[in-house]
């Protein structure tokens, strides 16, 4: 930008001063000046060089720079040799000077020449102003606000015309992805204050009006149409028109509007617009603008999508020929693209080199691609494992690498291309089978290295799997100790020794969790919760001082203790404590947990209200131990889980039961739990399936001994008897491809079915009132929990008591629970965070559920229909909390419309059942 040196020079107070300025726009200074030193006249006009010692340096006009710091920078010192006329070194000062961006001119001066050769210099700047503020006129608070983030301009720092037109830059972006493509910016500097050198920045906008996209034309497309090629303009969107047609006899165009159209488009070389010759006048045209403003990067990212989709159809020679964009005559634009399709390609004859290991047919097969099927080089690349598949279905790649293969390879090259089709031949490198030597992990700072390497499948000595590290990155997950995005996972192959050393990366994140609330209430006393939860508790360490930060971690256990008080109406103490590898060895699980609570309120089944009596009380009291184990058969992904369980019911002047108010119940039962659960993440799962299947069965006591006679509810119910069967089934599907910012975000689709029935082994007894089925509202567990309701949650309705859909009263509580229930229920998840401190996704649902008291009543068709929308956020220190709106679908009635069909639930701590 600055190409010239210009020497100035003048004589004023006995100083002969240099100037020398790098700007071509530099101003013009007349060098024709009366009364010059001769002396210093002559060292610009000598024929032969002559050099010169520089004496001294001195700087000026500076007012916020230090002199030293700006010496420094000029590279200009006492004693440095200049040959006049010749030297650059002048040049150079000042370039280093002006780029540091600090300044609005640069000069040198000689101020005195001391003979022989010894030159005294002065350094003059000009500081360019600071920036005080910016502000913008014109626009709206908010787009302010937005603006402020983005224009790259920081109070107190040196204000550049680099930075103003920047600045410009990010605010026409902004604009423009708004959809404004004629936005006007005049930059103004006001408010100059000389005493502290800054200045303020007027940024004055002018938006103009929105620019939509009015049609988008596709021409050359024969084999495709119109509205396929639209769609894959993700981007770039057309002005949406809904129009009614009251008759039929009149064209929408008029026929010199007509050929008009048509004259614009061909002349362009594009193709005819369509027109329908037989549409009508529209009696009604609304236009929806959302979505079809233009952006020019998103249309360039369209036309290359464009050309990927005719890629994927086979037309590997289709070319964007030529596009164009315009304004029409309502303002707004017109897009025209016209494409080069080219012949439809299929594929031919495929043959294989280089392969031991398996037969052609076995390798076909596993490409999964038949000769006459369209060609489509991204489908190839994936059948070779080239491309990473979407749904990790088996390629020829994993096929070799999950047998310890790793140095495999395979490149397809055509070998003919005849007419329409293409033959190739795959060229496979099969190599050595490597063998696993090193595992080493990182991160895990208080995580031990035992804890992650149980969990791993891929063992030192082992042969390389690759869906070995697949499966040990799950389990890593799994153990929600650590952030699952940045699970990392590094093979290092050495090809000499045929052997892989691979190194485990992890980020450890807050697993453990607090409860902590507290409150006084005028005759309740003292209520709040106080529960705290370690996932990652070390039980050896608990007598080692050293191992307590806060409280010994490391080892794997789980640990929940939590107390919660409702003054004198309710209050509960539970504990829990879980080793998921007992004896360190193998994945057997030891669970043991003790519970006790005391509920002083009573709900009457008569009136549907609670009420308060003197004395009147639930207690349970429960201990559990269970033991689980993961199997091997079908796959390792099973596991068993056996518990014993015994609940102590201890009523007094309670309410719940029309006939049993008073007495002493127990529930002595062994319950067997048979799962599979291979979700590749416990938060927020992306793929994989959980089942399960559990029987609960306590002894059949009256079919004991000689025939029993129970005269009284409090005989009938002393020890409980049932057989509760529970099976869920649910699976998350991935939708489209991962993307963000973060390359993580997927619509992910979860299905589920639930079905519950509990039974008896008595004919002449009723089912047990106990361990019966909660359906309907959150799924948050309540005061009849105490009772072993398993609480099912529907969302959109309240809790429910009979089987007729129709009937919905909002009501907090029901006098009688199902043994029979259905649920269905279909989730569309979208990540908005998946950073570990704070997990969110957004989720839309339908649901269907409904309970039933006999196989008599027992129809699956009959379901109360719900749908809504919900969020979740899981809070390491909290757990999951989640918020939903639902429509009860049975719910609303003529009239009264969603009025009285809206539900809001609220969960916490787990997915509601």
């Amino acid at each position: 930008m600055y190409k010239e040196l210009r020497w100035l020079r003048r004589y004023s107070f006995l100083a002969v001063m240099l100037i020398a300025g790098l700007a071509a726009s530099a101003q013009e200074t007349d060098t024709t000046v009366t009364g010059v030193d001769v002396d210093l006249e002559n060292i610009f006009k000598e024929r032969i060089p002559k050099e010169y010692i520089v004496a001294s340096v001195t700087v000026s006009g500076n007012k916020f720079f230090d002199n030293a710091l700006l010496l420094s920078v000029a590279n200009l010192n006492v004693g440095d040799r200049l040959t006049i006329p010749g030297s650059d070194k002048f040049s150079k000062t000042i370039k280093n000077l002006w780029s540091q961006n600090y300044f609005s001119n640069v000069a040198i001066y000689i101020t005195r020449l001391e003979k022989p050769n010894k030159l005294h210099l002065d350094i003059e700047v000009q500081e360019r102003p600071r920036l005080q503020n910016y502000f913008f006129e014109g626009i709206k608070k908010t787009e302010a606000d937005e603006l402020g983030e983005k224009t790259g301009l920081v109070p107190g720092r040196i204000l550049t015309e680099t930075g103003k037109r920047n600045a410009v830059d990010n605010i026409r972006n902004y604009y423009a992805e708004k959809g404004f493509s004629s936005v006007k910016i005049e930059v103004e500097e006001r408010g100059l204050n000389e005493k502290n050198n800054t200045i303020n920045v007027a940024f004055v906008i002018d938006k103009g009006s929105k620019v939509h996209v009015a049609n988008i034309f596709i021409g050359g497309n024969e084999e495709i149409n119109d509205l396929k090629v639209k769609k894959q303009m993700k981007g770039t969107k057309e002005m949406t028109r809904i129009t009614l047609f009251p008759q039929r006899d009149t064209p929408i165009l008029a026929e010199p509007e007509i050929e008009s159209m048509k004259a614009l488009t061909e002349d362009a070389g594009y193709m005819k617009p369509t027109v329908i010759k037989d549409a009508i006048e529209p009696y009604f045209r609304f236009k929806l603008f959302a979505n079809s403003k233009f952006n020019e990067k998103k249309y360039k990212e369209d036309k290359e999508k464009i050309i990927d989709f005719y890629n994927a159809q086979g037309f590997r020679d289709s070319r964007i020929e030529k596009d164009t964009v315009y304004n029409n005559s309502s303002g707004n634009l017109n897009v025209e693209v016209k494409v080069s399709e080219g012949r439809q390609y299929y594929f031919g004859k495929f043959t294989f080199t280089g392969h031991t290991k398996y037969t052609d047919s076995i390798l076909l097969t596993v490409m999964g691609i038949s000769q006459g099927d369209i060609y489509n080089a991204e489908t190839l690349n994936k059948r070779l494992g080239k491309i990473p598949s979407i749904d990790g279905s088996l390629d020829i790649s994993s096929l070799y690498t999950d047998d310890g293969y790793l140095f495999f390879s395979a490149n397809a090259t055509e070998t003919a291309v005849y007419n329409d089709t293409i033959d190739h031949e795959i060229r496979i490198f099969e190599g050595p089978q490597a063998n696993i030597k090193n595992i080493r992990i990182a991160g895990n700072d208080k995580t031990k290295d035992y804890v992650i390497r149980r969990e791993l499948r891929t063992l030192p000595g082992a042969k390389f799997s690759r869906s070995d590290l697949i499966r040990s990155q799950r389990e890593i997950a799994n153990l929600n100790y650590f952030d699952q995005e940045q699970i990392g996972i590094n093979p290092i192959p050495n090809q000499a020794d045929g052997t892989v050393d691979i190194n485990y990366s992890v980020v450890e994140k807050s697993s453990d969790q607090l409860e902590l609330s507290a409150g006084w209430g005028g005759g309740i006393g003292l209520t709040g919760t106080l529960g705290v939860t370690f996932n990652n508790f070390s039980l050896k360490n608990i007598f080692n001082k050293k191992a307590w930060d806060p409280l010994p971690a490391g080892d794997g256990q789980k640990l929940s203790i939590r107390f919660q008080s409702n003054g004198r109406a309710f209050r509960s103490y539970n504990f829990s404590f879980t080793e998921p590898w007992l004896g360190g060895k193998r994945r057997n699980s030891l669970t043991v947990s003790l519970y006790d609570s005391k509920f002083a309120n009573a709900f009457d089944p008569l009136t549907g209200t609670y009420v308060r009596e003197p004395n009147s009380y639930i207690r349970t009291t429960g201990i559990s131990v269970g033991i689980g184990k993961q199997l091997r058969w079908p796959d390792d992904f099973f596991s068993l889980l056996i518990a014993v369980n015994y609940n102590r019911y201890n009523l007094k002047d309670y309410l719940f039961f029309e006939d049993f108010r008073n007495g002493t119940s127990n529930n002595l039962n062994v319950k067997f739990t048979l799962q599979r659960n291979s979700v590749d993440q416990p938060i927020f799962p992306r793929s994989g399936s959980n089942f399960m299947f559990s029987l609960a069965l306590t002894p059949p006591w009256s079919l004991i001994g000689p025939d029993k006679i129970y005269n009284t509810p409090e005989e009938r119910y002393k020890w409980i008897e049932y057989h509760k069967w529970r099976f869920t089934g649910e699976t998350y599907v991935p939708i489209g491809r991962p993307h963000g910012a973060e390359k993580n975000k997927q619509l992910v689709l979860k299905l589920a079915a639930k079905y519950g029935f509990m039974g008896r082994y008595n004919e002449d007894l009723e089912v047990s009132p106990f361990e019966r089925f909660q359906v309907g509202d959150a799924g948050l567990s309540n005061q009849f929990a105490l009772l072993g309701f398993d609480v099912v949650a529907h969302r959109g309705y309240p809790v429910y008591q009979t089987s007729d859909p129709k009937i919905n009263p909002d009501q907090q509580g029901a006098s009688r629970y199902f043994t029979i229930f259905n649920k269905y229920t279909a989730e569309l998840r979208y990540p908005l965070s998946t950073n570990p401190s704070s997990t969110i996704f957004a989720l839309a649902f339908v649901e269907a559920a409904n309970g039933w008291y006999s196989m008599k009543d027992y129809n699956p068709f009959k379901l109360r229909r719900s749908a809504g929308l919900g969020m979740r956020f899981f809070l390491p220190m909290f757990g999951l909390l989640g918020f939903d709106y639902g429509v009860g679908l049975d719910r609303i009635t003529p009239g009264n419309g969603l009025r009285d069909a809206t539900r809001f639930t609220f969960m916490l701590g787990f997915e509601p059942d």
